[in-house]
């Protein structure tokens, strides 16, 4: 695991973000606090405002990017959008981005078909998504699993081991997504359970606000109940640290990976359910901790 450094010169690579939502915008404001020269785009308007608000240096498109850093982000929050950044890095001229860090969560066989087509342009995409939300990202809490060709890891991991808490090196390209499969496995699980657990002490009787640190001291807790159970006590589930649309798209990759794997997952497969709920709900904007609020809907608040 990589940790942290302190400290850069002005003879540090420069860092292109493209993406600058909740992850990618928290990441360039991190590697700006640490001294690195960072350029991003994004194609709207306020995350780029936000952006050059806070030091970086917005530039006009992919391809200025990529002919500008040494070490590019994605942080993309679809297949359409990842593709689409794919097609305009590949066919971009004077690239100078010596490797691309990959940090979305996206089937695999798309980033394999993107890794190879970069290739074919003579850069090197890296496989590393993020375990951890926005708010985590946020506060630098969050890890990264890296995978791909160990070179182009030397140059992306200490750029990552500014935004977050650590970096996990996974070896062959595709690892650091199939860690993240099942790790997005376990939130799936731990955020439905949180919210049934929050629902059955306040109908049990027992005030959420008095409940919910004992709970998170106890040995029933979760990183989902520390993190998403003040949103369960309150209610209040915007803004958004993961949204309940976007993160229907992981449940639905880690349920071909499983399918892929012939690995059963009755467990996952309710809470699913659950979280699909939400999203039939109306919850989609909201943050996923709105699982609460299906809960108690059932249970007739």
């Amino acid at each position: 695991m990589t940790s942290a450094a302190e400290g850069y010169g002005a003879s540090e690579p420069t860092v292109g973000v493209i993406g600058l939502g909740i992850m990618g915008g928290a990441m360039a404001r991190h590697l700006l606090a640490a001294g690195r020269p960072v350029v991003g785009f994004d194609v709207a308007e306020a995350p780029t405002k936000e952006f050059s608000e806070a030091g970086g240096s917005a530039l006009e498109d992919v391809a200025a990017i990529a002919a500008a850093a040494d070490v590019v982000i994605l942080s993309l929050p679809s297949v359409t959008a990842f593709e689409d950044v794919i097609d305009r890095l590949a066919a971009a001229t004077g690239v100078r981005a010596r490797a691309i860090a990959d940090t979305s969560t996206m089937p695999l066989d798309i980033k394999v078909q993107a890794r190879e087509r970069l290739a074919a342009s003579g850069t090197e995409l890296l496989d590393c998504p993020i375990s951890g939300t926005g708010a985590q990202m946020a506060a630098m809490d969050a890890v990264f699993y890296t995978s791909g060709d160990a070179e182009a890891l030397t140059l992306v991991e200490p750029v990552l081991a500014d935004c977050g808490k650590g970096v996990f090196s996974l070896g062959a390209f595709g690892n650091g997504t199939r860690l993240k499969l099942v790790a997005n496995h376990l939130v799936t699980i731990h955020n439905a359970s949180a919210a049934e657990a929050m629902a059955l002490a306040r109908h049990g009787g027992i005030d959420p606000e008095v409940a919910l640190p004992a709970l998170v001291a106890g040995a029933g807790t979760s990183r989902m109940l520390e993190l998403r159970g003040p949103m369960m006590v309150s209610g209040e589930y915007a803004p958004a640290t993961m949204k309940v649309e976007v993160f229907m798209k992981d449940v639905e990759i880690i349920t071909d990976f499983a399918r892929k794997a012939g690995v059963p997952l009755p467990v996952f497969a309710a809470a699913a359910q659950l979280h699909l709920a939400a999203l039939a709900c109306g919850m989609g904007t909201l943050d996923t901790a709105a699982v609460h609020a299906v809960i108690e809907r059932l249970a007739g608040s």
